[in-house]
């Protein structure tokens, strides 16, 4: 007799949102995103009140793992430049799996282009909150303009993720030196 026990309905309509819009896309449908559940549509829309509010809490619900996954644990003792590295090395080591698509939050609001979209604004916050820990380091790094670089940082983010995920490019060999300069420029030696 199993001791597993299955996981309840919203559970399993949050981890198929996430795992179909990450391989397919946030145009995914509501057939199949039930399906995938193993729930109903009655289930579905007894508990989230659409299915743009589905997308916004299953990118919610990976949120903090994806951060957790991504940032080193505050205070490690790195520098802030082997902190801002550390997050390049994730991207870098997470884009090889073949499963890897680039990164959720650009990709959701690339495709959904409506910044109002409640999945959009989680995705926003997520993304805005990674280019904040950028300026963060940058400045306890002393580089010359933190703002400037964080945005650079997130652009270099951005770009390297979407290319390794649509398989333009691989990132090893080319993400970390591409960084560092961009550090070196900005006087974080």
């Amino acid at each position: 007799m199993s001791t597993e026990v299955k996981a309840r309905p919203r559970e399993r309509l949050l981890e198929a949102a996430a795992t179909l819009t990450y391989r397919e896309g946030v145009g995914i449908g509501i057939d199949a995103l039930c399906k995938a559940a193993g729930v109903s549509k009655r289930s579905l829309y007894q508990l989230f009140e659409s299915k743009d509010e589905l997308l916004a809490a299953s990118l919610e619900d990976r949120a903090s793992a994806y951060v957790a996954t991504l940032l080193p644990p505050a205070d490690d003792g790195r520098s802030p430049r082997e902190r801002i590295l550390h997050v390049f090395e994730q991207v870098e080591s997470e884009s090889v799996a073949p499963e890897f698509r680039g990164c959720r939050y650009l990709a959701v609001q690339v495709e959904l282009k409506d910044q109002s979209h409640p999945a959009s604004q989680v995705a926003h916050r997520v993304k805005s909150n990674l280019t904040a820990f950028f300026r963060s380091e940058a400045e306890q790094g002393g580089a010359s303009d933190p703002d400037l670089l964080a945005r650079q940082l997130s652009l270099v983010f951005d770009g390297a993720s979407a290319r390794a995920g649509i398989g333009a490019d691989t990132l090893t060999g080319l993400i970390a030196p591409t960084v560092a300069t961009l550090l070196d420029a900005a006087g974080m030696g």
